[in-house]
């Protein structure tokens, strides 16, 4: 068992298992599929990430370095969650982007499916953590790799 502490950026407790890309993550290529067409497993569509390409995403513990693409992000997080199509949390090892974090603010405000997001937590995070571990996230940013 690790722990790791990072920054509450939604707060909330979440356990899950983890799916992990090392790889930044493009949230509109991956959730694009899902959105358009129904996939309530909301498997990766992003063929650039073979990480994670057509795994399930939705009611994951996603563990990720950053997201990257395009200002759509926040959007495709709060649609996914609106749609019952979102990760149990996000865990990023680097600071969250304001996108990235908006999404998962208003999916936390706005839809009755929040995303406990957790940043910062750091290189030895994504080191540490494997598809398929299970996650714990507590109130004050602790992560917990069982």
């Amino acid at each position: 068992m690790k722990k790791f502490q990072g920054r509450v950026v939604v707060p909330g407790t979440a356990k899950a298992q983890a799916l992990v890309t090392r790889n930044g993550f493009n949230t509109l290529a991956s959730y694009q599929k899902s959105l358009m067409f129904g996939d309530k497993e909301a498997k990766c569509s992003d063929q650039n990430n073979p990480e994670l390409y057509k795994k399930p995403m939705a009611g994951t513990a996603l563990c990720l370095p950053q997201t990257i693409g395009s200002t759509t992000g926040g959007m495709v997080l709060f649609t996914a969650a609106s749609m019952g199509r979102q990760p149990a949390c996000l865990l990023f090892s680097k600071p969250i982007d304001s996108l990235a974090a908006a999404g998962a603010i208003l999916a936390g405000v706005w839809s009755s499916h929040p995303m406990p997001t957790v940043d910062s937590l750091g290189d030895e995070f994504l080191d540490a953590v494997r598809t398929g571990d299970t996650i714990t996230i507590e109130e004050n940013g602790v992560v917990t790799i069982e």
